[in-house]
Formats: structure tokens, sequence, C-alpha cells
């Protein structure tokens, strides 16, 4: 599987720790940034990630940032890309199975790495049911396209 990733400054050592657990799990990995601890601006990462999720380019997406709460705003803007924060493995399966969230993202202020680790597993090992979950998430794409 083939996971775009991105951080701002706030989620940088999280994510170090998230792409070194995709990669040991033996997923394809590209780190869209930031590489640095210097100040910078979660949206762009946001969107990069969710673009490439969106365009086919990645079949999931992870962001971390300082809550998680800014990359999934700014992930959910992205026309298709159902985002979520989590903060424990039954909420990051649900993610998958019943909203077919393929971004999850993460609060290093917020969670530890071995708990986002078990998230991001719990996460990439579900997938979606569809069914009555379909019908919902057909309801979620009807308003993004009320939107415009």
């Amino acid at each position: 599987m083939k996971v775009s990733v991105g951080s701002d400054h706030g989620g940088l050592d999280l994510k170090a720790v998230l792409v070194a657990h995709l990669e040991q799990r033996g997923h394809e990995v590209v780190d869209l940034g930031t590489h640095t601890p210097s100040s910078c601006d979660y949206p762009e990462f946001a969107r990069a990630v969710a673009e490439r999720v969106r365009d086919g380019e990645a079949d999931r997406g992870v962001l971390v940032c300082g809550t998680g709460i800014g990359m999934s705003i700014a992930a959910n803007k992205v026309r298709g890309i159902r985002a979520a924060v989590v903060s424990d493995p039954f909420s990051a399966r649900m993610a998958s199975e019943h909203n077919d969230a393929r971004v999850l993202c993460f609060g290093q202020r917020t969670l530890g790495p071995s708990v986002a680790t078990l998230c991001l597993d719990a996460w990439l090992d579900a997938t979606f049911e569809g069914g009555r979950h379909a019908r919902r998430v057909d309801g979620i794409t009807a308003i993004e396209v009320e939107r415009d």
C-alpha cells in the first residue's frame, strides 16, 4: 500500500515514528513534509496529502499536527476526502469500516507514539463495510456536491 504522510512542525516527531512503523509493515511511504522543526502552516501539508489520496497517487494518507484537528479540517476541504482525527484504536477502525476515511489525523500533543501506532494498525487493517454505511457516505458526498 502507498501511504502519503505529512505534518507541520508540531507533528514532526510523531510523524517520524509513524513513517518508521509504516515502512516496517512494508508500506511504501511518501513523506510530503515538513522535514524541519521550523514553524510552518499545516494547511499546505494537509492539502498535499489529501490531493494525493483523492487523485489515486496514494492509497491512504496520514497527517500529524499538534492536535490533529487543524489537519483534519484542512484535509476535509479537499473534495472526496474524508479525514478523521482519532485517539483510540476503536475509533480508527470505525473511521475505515463505517466512514471510509482514507486520511487519518493524529495530534502529537494529545497522543503518545504507542497508542498512535495501535490506531494506525487498526485503521490500516480495516476495510470499508459498505451496506448501510455506503448510504451514509453517499450522503456526505451529496453535501459536497450541493456546496458547489
